[in-house]
């Protein structure tokens, strides 16, 4: 799914977290946040903390990859790996 707007990460944490069977009390109490955090967050408030809103992602199984898009069309040119940057530098330091 392509992510333009907090709507569409909202959508994905309320689709995800009925999947999973969680209620949004359940999600907010793994993250650390409050049931009205979620609801906000399922309602594509923009002003959602980003750290948590990463959280939220990760507790429902989410990973998330940055990608560079063509210059003149929405294309995607390539796809950053952070896990291989990350090795790729331990390798180098050994």
């Amino acid at each position: 799914m392509l992510i333009r707007a907090p709507s569409d990460v909202g959508a994905l944490v309320r689709d995800r977290r009925k999947q999973l069977g969680l209620d949004q009390a359940t999600l907010a109490r793994r993250i650390g946040v409050s049931r009205q955090w979620i609801i906000g967050v399922e309602r594509g408030h923009a002003r959602a903390e980003l750290g948590l809103a990463l959280r939220a992602l990760d507790e429902l199984g989410f990973r998330l990859e940055a990608t560079t898009e063509g210059t003149g069309r929405r294309a995607r040119t390539s796809l950053i790996d952070i896990d291989d940057i990350v090795a790729s530098a331990r390798k180098t330091k050994r």
